[in-house]
């Protein structure tokens, strides 16, 4: 479904579905010519969710909408990367930014979730779900969610085997060893580490987020 309309006076579209220049042309600006009867001083609403997916002639054909229909119609355009939004629609916008979500906001909203939905785990368990999130609930959500379908359980063990990530344990395990000047068994738990299987870019993700949090305890 690429979206919908409603009686007042609100369209939802799903950019990253809805991307090409047709849709402008037709659902958009055919929903941005027709009267909608509101109390005074309210406007139509145009939503477009992931708006960087739209492609650049989409984008084009969407700035000369927002011209023409800007004293009835507001939009909204919702996307992950700015800077694939075409300067003259960033231009006829106000940009707002939102940060990334808190640690503590995300491991209360997992708890909320594991509790509605009877979800068995472990504080860390989830604590190791905040970790591999970033931030992000969503990605959060998706980790809750596999974990339990693989293994019923949420515990650090199997959140790590469904995010396939190195273990901040092991990690931590190296970053002590260079602090106390352990060169050489460093660099031999490095070795093993990626001997397991995990690609550069994985391990050294893993490194920054544990060297980063290194006063907040994600792992047992």
């Amino acid at each position: 479904m690429l979206g919908k309309a409603y009686s007042t006076g609100v369209l939802e579209l799903n950019a990253s579905d809805a991307r090409g220049i047709d849709v402008v042309r037709n659902k958009i600006k055919g929903f941005a010519q027709n009267k909608v009867s509101l109390p005074p001083g309210r406007h139509k609403i145009i939503i477009l969710d992931e708006a960087d997916s739209m492609t650049s002639a989409a984008q084009q054909a969407l700035r000369r909408t927002m011209e023409i229909y800007s004293h009835t119609t507001r939009f909204a355009l919702a996307c992950n990367i700015s800077t694939k939004i075409i300067e003259p629609i960033q231009s006829r916008a106000a940009i707002l930014r939102y940060s990334r979500l808190s640690d503590e906001q995300i491991l209360a909203r997992l708890k909320f979730v594991c509790t509605a939905e009877e979800v068995s785990y472990t504080d860390g368990g989830l604590e190791a779900i905040v970790f591999t999130a970033e931030g992000d609930m969503r990605n959060a959500l998706n980790n809750l969610q596999a974990t339990h379908s693989g293994f019923g359980h949420i515990n650090q063990t199997n959140v790590f085997k469904v995010c396939d990530q190195p273990h901040p344990t092991t990690v931590r395990g190296i970053v002590d060893d260079c602090i106390a000047g352990k060169t050489k068994s460093a660099v031999t738990r490095m070795q093993a580490l990626y001997g397991t299987g995990y690609s550069c870019n994985d391990i050294i993700g893993t490194l920054f987020k544990v060297v980063k949090g290194m006063f907040r305890c994600y792992w047992e």
